[in-house]
């Protein structure tokens, strides 16, 4: 038994999107129950997250993998050779360069991606459209428009889509943050996310021709791009704001979707972000920076604050985690476990809460018990999760990207009364001046304006508005484009 829309017709459409690809259905009627109907989910992008992906679904019980999708004819061969070994005869795969031709496969019930950002949501929107359950990397959207074009494709089609953000699957961490939406615990105050991950330069690399085994049309998809050069594939593209997000919305999605989540329930976008940074010490062509801090504001006045910091030092602190500030001053740290230090104590000590509501068998197992209820409520991560966390990145990086340069000392950024933004920029401060060895007032920062947020209506406002808003949609190529709400 699949899933599939009780109808569903494929076009290119030439009126309302001009040569861009639109799937016209219905809502997903079909649905497996029970364990022992197989579920067949066809992979797009094979490089290292997507060999992640084949693992976990080849690890799930009557779970076969019925496509492999890639641009790259050498990526895609490796891929097809491997899973002749591990299917162990159980099932054939086919293999594709390109998801549209997958998406007319009625046997096909969900779609796993894990392509470059600039292709989530798109690859997201046209599976929903097909009715196909997704399973998509984080972040689910490169810009903030069309993750919202992506939360209502969901609504329109009611497919699961479950974000990768492995965490959501953690009883642990949904403990904690229930604990502190039910008051058990102090009020939150400041929820702190940390993407501290050594990464090295990745120099200049000239422009030229792409590599015959690679279709750049195809790689290139929606993301506007000139020319090519070897930093975009297979994996520096994270470091160019047309396909990548930056460490802040790559790694860092995973840390700003917990603080996110630890909020209080009620609370969707901030009303101000700001953020401040640079890409220092490399002197190479990436785009995004290797430090930030920063910090946005909700309606409520709880904040969450960001910590990027990639440059290697001797003694480098490598810290992915997050923290929670409390009103009463205590600090929770950890992560599934935790400690709390409390006001006054001089050391942390253990803080039991009880586990939290998760659908079980992990990220991979969770997704798969979804799809066989076609529950979307059942994915640990759902559209709404995703959209809200990814956001939150983008507009911190969009900050980042409308900001000027001032000279790299303690003073560069004004926070106002904020004296805990104040303290926590500091200290990011010391660890690039003192560990990396940046000499005061000889760098310089990239300080970004504060930028007002309408949750709502989810455009800028006020001060630097038409910039800021001129950054939540990327422009596409024909034949790419990213449909309007009402084209979905």
């Amino acid at each position: 038994m699949t899933i599939r829309p009780s109808r569903r017709s494929f076009l290119k459409s030439t009126s309302a999107i001009g040569s861009s690809f639109l799937i016209t259905g219905t809502r997903a009627s079909g649905q497996i129950n029970g364990a022992s109907e197989r579920v067949r989910v066809a992979v797009a992008g094979l490089n290292g997250r997507g060999q992640s992906h084949l693992s976990g679904w080849l690890g799930q019980s009557n779970v076969e993998v019925a496509y492999v999708i890639d641009p790259d004819d050498r990526v895609r061969a490796r891929a097809m050779s491997g899973l002749e070994k591990r299917s162990e005869g159980n099932f054939a795969t086919k293999d594709a360069t390109d998801i549209r031709k997958v998406l007319e496969d009625p046997t096909v019930d969900a779609i796993s991606i894990a392509t470059p950002n600039h292709w989530h949501s798109l690859m997201t929107i046209w599976a929903a459209q097909a009715g196909k359950h997704v399973y998509v990397e984080k972040p689910m959207s490169h810009d903030v428009r069309e993750g919202r074009i992506a939360v209502e494709a969901q609504k329109k089609y009611g497919v699961v889509i479950q974000h990768g953000t492995q965490r959501r699957s953690d009883a642990g961490i949904a403990g904690l943050h229930e604990a502190l939406h039910r008051g058990d615990l102090p009020p939150l105050k400041i929820s702190y996310g940390y993407c501290c991950k050594p990464r090295g330069s990745i120099g200049h690399e000239p422009i030229g021709p792409p590599p015959a085994n690679l279709n750049w049309d195809l790689w290139k998809g929606p993301a506007v791009i000139s020319d090519y050069h070897a930093n975009y594939h297979p994996y520096d593209w994270h470091w160019f704001w047309k396909t990548g997000n930056g460490d802040l919305n790559n790694q860092g999605t995973h840390q700003l979707d917990v603080a996110r989540w630890a909020l209080s329930p009620d609370q969707t976008h901030p009303v101000r972000v700001m953020a401040i940074g640079g890409r220092f010490a490399w002197n190479d062509q990436g785009e995004t920076p290797n430090t930030m801090f920063g910090l946005a504001e909700f309606p409520n006045g709880q904040q969450v604050m960001f910590n990027v910091r990639n440059v290697n030092y001797k003694g480098y602190q490598h810290q992915v985690f997050n923290e929670y500030y409390l009103e009463d001053g205590s600090k929770i740290t950890g992560e599934g476990k935790y400690q709390i230090l409390r006001p006054g104590a001089s050391k942390p000590e253990p803080l039991e809460v009880p586990r939290g509501k998760v659908t079980p068998g992990g990220n991979w197992g969770a997704f798969i018990a979804a799809v066989r209820a076609g529950d979307p409520s059942m994915a640990n991560g759902n559209v709404m999760d995703a959209h809200y966390g990814c956001v939150l990145g983008h507009l911190m990086n969009n900050s980042y990207r409308l900001g000027k340069q001032v000279p790299f000392n303690a003073k560069a950024a004004s926070f106002g009364d904020n004296s805990d933004a104040a303290e926590h920029f500091l200290k990011l401060h010391e660890v690039m001046r003192d560990g990396v060895g940046l000499p005061e007032d000889k760098e310089q920062y990239t300080v970004g304006p504060w930028l007002s947020f309408d949750p709502k209506t989810e455009t800028h406002i006020g001060d630097h508005a038409e910039e800021a808003n001129a950054l939540l949609k990327d422009e596409n190529n024909p034949g790419f484009r990213v449909p309007e709400i009402s084209e979905v």
